[in-house]
């Protein structure tokens, strides 16, 4: 009786316990990834979501008469491209919530679906910090050229959490890459 029991279940020799070692290794390489990109892009939009600073600034109207002192605020949605920044990073996050879940079945179909939103977001993020990191840089250091003179000088804790956040978009805009590879990898194995 008992070697019938013994002979009924499946027996895995070593090579199908390394291939599926292997496998729970690249799903769970995956679900960490997938948690760090929304951890870091939901960072990246908080950052430059709640950045704001105001300054008083003295403003010379005329040489001769006395500077003004006049209250000038910067905030991120003065800026189209920081708004665009907010925008993505937030879309990034939401949809690395939604991936985690999809991420769990692991069926080739919804995987390929994946993939494709994964690349979506690598684009996505790449551009929004390349337009904020343009408008960033040219907060720091100005253009003579069109006479926009720099104002991280002035406003120098705004400057200092845009830089921030763009840091942390493009690592989060890293690990979606990655993820494009690992799951890219994971279904060229699995359709073999």
């Amino acid at each position: 009786m008992e070697s019938q029991n013994k002979a009924s279940l499946p027996v895995m020799d070593g090579l199908e316990r390394r291939v599926a070692s292997r496998s729970e290794g690249a799903r769970t390489c995956d679900l960490l990834l997938r948690v760090l990109a929304l951890v870091l892009t939901l960072a990246a939009a908080i950052v430059l979501g709640v950045d704001k600073q105001t300054k008083v600034v003295p403003i010379k109207v005329v040489d001769t008469l006395p500077a003004i002192n006049l209250a000038v605020s910067a905030r991120w949605h003065y800026l189209p491209a920081f708004t665009y920044s907010v925008a993505s990073n937030a879309i990034a996050c939401s949809y690395a919530a939604l991936s985690l879940v999809l991420a769990v079945s692991g069926k080739k179909v919804i995987m390929s679906i994946v993939v494709v939103l994964d690349l979506l977001m690598v684009a996505m993020l790449f551009s929004s910090n390349g337009a904020a990191l343009a408008i960033g840089l040219m907060g720091y250091q100005g253009n003579s050229h069109v006479r926009w003179t720099k104002v991280c000088n002035v406003f120098g804790r705004f400057c200092n959490q845009v830089a921030v956040s763009i840091a942390l978009s493009l690592l989060g805009s890293i690990l979606f890459l990655l993820l494009v590879g690992i799951t890219s990898l994971r279904l060229l194995k699995k359709s073999q």
